[in-house]
C-alpha cells in the first residue's frame, strides 16, 4: 500500500496567457515536512492552492489520501477541505472581533462539531502552543508571533492529515520565525501530520525532510 498522502500528476495552470505550472508531478508521504522554494512568480503558491483545493488545475490530477478530490461536487469538496486540510498563510487572517479561542474554533464549528468538544480541543491546542493564558485576547492584543501561533492552532483544530503553509514566517522576526519552524516539526512528531510549506526562508528549507525547487513552472529538483 502506498504511503503517499499527496499525489499530483501532470498539473498545468495558466492565468490568461500566463502559463504558471507546466506539468507538475509530485508525491508526498504521510508525516513528511516538505519545503517548496523558488523565485517569486515561479508558481509555488499556485501549486499549494491547487493541492489544498483552493484553486483548480487546467489539467492533471490531485489525489489526497487516494481520493480524486476534484471529482467531488463543490459542496462536498468544501466539506472535505475544511476537515482534511489545514491552512496557515503569511497574513494570519484572524477575525479581529473574535478572541484567540473563538478564532481557533471556527473551522470546527463550520464542520458542525459539538461546541463542548470544540472548546476543549481549541483550549488544548492553545495550551500546547503556549497561548493558554491568551485565549480570551483579541488579535490586536497579541504579538505577531502569537497571532501566527493562533493561526496554526486554527489550522489544526479539525486534526487534518495535511497542513499547508504559505510563507508562514514571512512577517515574523528571526526569533519568532525559528520558533514557528520548530513548532511544525514538534507537531509532526506529536500528530504525524504532513506539512507542505512554501518559504523563502533558507534556514527552514534546509531543516525540512525534502526541499523542492520550482523553476519556470516545473519542479527542478
Amino acid at each position: 500500500m502506498s504511503n503517499a498522502l499527496v499525489s499530483v500528476s501532470g498539473i498545468y495552470k495558466s492565468y490568461g496567457s500566463l502559463e504558471v505550472l507546466k506539468g507538475i508531478n509530485l508525491s508526498i508521504n504521510r508525516g513528511e515536512v516538505v519545503a517548496i522554494v523558488g523565485a517569486s512568480g515561479a508558481g509555488k503558491s499556485t501549486l499549494l492552492h491547487i493541492i489544498g483545493t483552493l484553486d483548480t488545475p487546467d489539467k492533471g490530477n490531485v489525489l489526497l489520501d487516494g481520493v480524486d478530490v476534484f471529482a467531488y461536487s463543490a459542496a462536498k469538496l468544501a466539506a472535505f477541505r475544511n476537515r482534511s486540510v489545514g491552512f496557515v498563510f503569511q497574513f494570519h487572517n484572524l477575525l479581529p472581533e473574535f478572541s484567540a479561542m473563538e478564532n481557533v474554533m471556527i473551522p470546527a464549528l463550520i464542520a458542525r462539531e459539538p461546541l463542548k468538544r470544540t472548546e476543549e480541543r481549541a483550549k488544548a491546542l492553545l495550551n500546547l502552543l503556549g497561548l493558554g493564558s491568551r485565549a480570551s485576547h483579541k488579535p490586536s492584543e497579541l504579538s505577531g508571533g502569537e497571532q501566527q501561533r493562533v493561526a496554526v492552532a486554527r489550522a489544526l483544530v479539525n486534526n487534518p492529515a495535511l497542513v499547508l503553509a504559505d510563507e508562514p514566517s514571512g512577517n515574523l522576526d528571526s526569533k519568532n520565525a525559528r520558533e514557528l519552524h520548530q513548532l511544525f516539526f514538534d507537531l509532526r512528531q506529536q500528530f504525524n501530520q504532513t506539512f507542505i510549506i512554501v518559504t523563502h526562508n533558507e534556514e527552514f528549507a534546509a531543516m525540512a525532510d525534502r526541499k523542492l525547487v520550482i523553476r519556470d513552472g516545473i519542479i527542478a529538483s
